[in-house]
């Protein structure tokens, strides 16, 4: 199969952001739930928190932006919470579902670049007093927890929210779902998820703690999942970029396709 060109990319990276969302609902087992109807996908998390966890996304272009919002409020609304929806900067196709949210009152407060990956990053050795070990058991699994609330919570997330919603350890050790945890002198310090879907991977969930901020774990574990995904036949990997994580993310052979900007709708 060839190469995906930059405009079939840009299409399979939406994709794989939109069923992120389908499988942040599913992390959570039982407390998490799907509706996919009348062009819209609306997913619940275990977790309340508006950002990522409760969101709706247009998967058919004809609906209206101001229906989109007004369905997601009476959803979210009956439910007690908020969610977020994210759309495409400088798309003509996202132009009135943006200006929908503006006009409805919900807040911007995330724009992050959609990154690519075209093909395998070369191996390089972790830093010195640190261990991968891939998410295989709850303990494991635990132990991504554990990273994700501490490096999440940090910028302003809400404590907890990680361990809430990702608690499934069978949706997290899935086929299509890899995740890697880094240890320095066997602590839990930083981690990242891969997402196979629409013959391409995204990265998600790349987090390391404060205090081993800086220490090159942020790059490795995004280098081991990147790579993961390659070996398993993905045609390329895509991840949307945190202002932090940008610059490593461009170094290491990512590059920008286009941004997005997240509303939030907050109770």
């Amino acid at each position: 199969m060839p190469a995906p060109d930059d405009v079939e990319l840009a299409e399979l990276g939406h994709l794989n952001y939109q069923e992120f969302g389908r499988e942040l609902s599913r992390l959570g087992g039982a407390g998490g739930a799907v509706l996919e109807e009348g062009g819209l996908v609306l997913h619940t998390s275990a977790s309340a928190f508006p950002v990522l966890f409760n969101g709706v996304w247009r998967v058919d272009p004809t609906v209206p932006g101001s229906e989109v919002i007004a369905r997601a409020d009476a959803h979210f609304g009956e439910r007690g919470r908020g969610y977020s929806v994210t759309v495409r900067d400088d798309d003509a196709r996202d132009a009135d579902l943006a200006a929908a949210a503006e006009d409805a009152g919900l807040l911007s407060i995330l724009s992050s670049p959609e990154m690519v990956c075209r093909t395998r990053l070369d191996d390089q050795p972790v830093p010195a007093g640190a261990t991968l070990r891939w998410v295989a058991d709850q303990r494991s699994l635990d132990d991504f927890v554990t990273v994700s609330d501490l490096a999440y919570s940090s910028v302003g997330m809400e404590p907890g929210a990680v361990a809430e919603a990702i608690c499934d350890v069978d949706r997290v050790t899935a086929p299509h779902v890899h995740t890697v945890v880094a240890y320095l002198d066997g602590a839990p310090v930083a981690a990242a998820m891969v997402l196979l879907s629409h013959s391409i991977s995204g990265v998600y969930w790349v987090g390391t703690t404060e205090p081993a901020r800086g220490s090159g774990l942020g790059e490795a574990v995004t280098r081991a999942v990147t790579n993961r995904a390659f070996d398993d036949g993905a045609r390329a990997v895509t991840l949307q970029a945190s202002p932090m994580g940008e610059p490593i993310y461009l170094r290491m052979g990512y590059e920008s396709l286009y941004r997005y900007t997240t509303w939030v709708r907050f109770v």
